[in-house]
């Protein structure tokens, strides 16, 4: 049993699979062109569910914490995009030009939900400022993230984020995104009792754009024009970049916090969202660039999985019944 745990989990079976299909089938022409505008829908309608699932009730509720969601912010969308670009003389040294930036794009991306929730939930954690921290960090993303990444690789030396961009992320993000929460009233109670078909649609959104972005990269190019020993390099660099992100945050909670808001701050602010950040990325980058782009946010998600669901055990076996576990 101990075997299995460590194996990759259906979501990132199905994202290596759709990567390796790309890379001996990858989608061309025609067939590329109708894909594109099904990506797209797809991509319009899990923002629209990630509207409608967000509980301004459970945000309102958990405003109390504010130096505790501040702090998670803060270390998602300041410390991440400072440390990546302190790191660019590195990035720029022993990487890919494309996979430099998408290293960049990664520290401009929000935390997770599902993950962060569950891991502070085993470790004991303050699990509604978790539900609070980790919606709020994905409300404010899909307008962060793009100013971000543009405002990156344009200090970069990149070309920013264009305003036919603009445009695409108001049509295909934002406002898909301000319908479901409007909507939320209407069709909120049907996605809570069918938590396994909105996982569906997460899930399977996210793998359309991964095929989609790979079949573009493997035409333009992508593994021959990427040296395997970059690959190992960007496996580095994720490691040393989470690492210190959980350093970061373990020291300051432990200073500042209370033990069950410090969880909290450990995991939401050290994780990276795959289901927001790619479908993001297809909006933010031109096709043959985004099978690079979104690899190192791939990578990154799977060692946080592995290094946070470590964690979360660790702390579990240190808690005893009771000990700080419940929010004030």
């Amino acid at each position: 049993m101990t075997l299995f745990r460590w194996l990759p989990d259906r979501f990132i079976s199905a994202l290596l699979g759709a990567v390796l299909m790309a890379t001996f089938e990858p989608a061309r022409g025609g067939v590329a062109e109708v894909y594109g505008v099904i990506t797209l829908l797809a991509i319009a309608l899990l923002f629209f569910l990630h509207g409608a699932r967000l509980s301004r009730q459970a945000v309102a509720a958990g405003a109390s914490h504010w130096r505790l969601h501040g702090a998670v912010l803060a270390t998602t969308f300041v410390m991440f995009p400072v440390l990546a670009l302190c790191l660019r003389p590195v990035l720029a040294f022993i990487l890919t030009p494309t996979l430099a930036a998408g290293v960049l794009y990664l520290a401009t991306v929000p935390s997770t939900v599902q993950s962060s929730i569950a891991f502070t939930s085993i470790a004991g954690g303050n699990v509604p400022a978790a539900v609070c921290s980790a919606s709020l960090s994905n409300m404010l993303g899909v307008v962060l993230t793009p100013l971000l990444a543009g405002l990156l690789m344009g200090t970069a030396g990149g070309q920013g984020i264009s305003l036919d961009a603009v445009v695409h992320i108001a049509l295909e993000l934002v406002a898909p995104f301000l319908l479901g929460q409007w909507l939320r009233p209407v069709v909120g109670g049907w996605i809570e009792r069918h938590p396994r078909r909105v996982k569906f649609v997460d899930q399977g959104s996210v793998v359309l754009v991964v095929y989609g972005a790979f079949s573009a990269s493997v035409v333009a190019g992508l593994w021959t024009q990427t040296p395997v020993y970059a690959l190992f390099a960007l496996a580095g660099i994720d490691a040393a970049l989470l690492a210190f992100v959980l350093a970061v945050t373990y020291i300051v909670g432990r200073l500042v916090f209370r033990r069950s808001d410090a969880i909290v701050l450990l995991f939401c602010g050290s994780k990276k969202t795959l289901a927001g950040g790619i479908p993001i990325a297809k909006v933010l980058f031109a096709s043959p660039r985004l099978g690079a782009i979104i690899l190192p946010l791939m990578l990154f998600h799977q060692i946080q999985l592995i290094t946070c669901a470590w964690i979360a055990r660790s702390y579990a076996a240190q808690t005893p019944a009771g000990r700080d576990s419940q929010p004030v």
